[in-house]
């Protein structure tokens, strides 16, 4: 139990995004918080970021770990 008088007050909240997603949480912020972006619509998490490869770092980065990936299951199955 927190002692009376020292800790702020720890209220429910809503959180709504500009998406129209709103979910409830717990905070010691005074009022509803207003979002641009949360995880229901953010690119990250819903699969829909778009990498930027100009030089073909990613490519190469692939072909790179693929040969060793091939190596381990090579290995393994022996």
């Amino acid at each position: 139990m927190p002692k009376e008088g020292i800790h702020p007050s720890y209220n429910d909240i809503t959180v709504k995004c500009a998406c129209g997603t709103n979910f409830k949480t717990r905070s010691t912020h005074k009022g509803d918080i207003v979002l641009e972006i949360c995880s229901a619509c953010h690119p990250f998490f819903t699969g829909k970021q778009k990498l930027i490869d100009t030089a073909g770092r990613v490519e190469r980065f692939r072909q790179k770990f693929a040969k060793s990936d091939a190596g381990k299951a090579a290995a393994a199955t022996k």
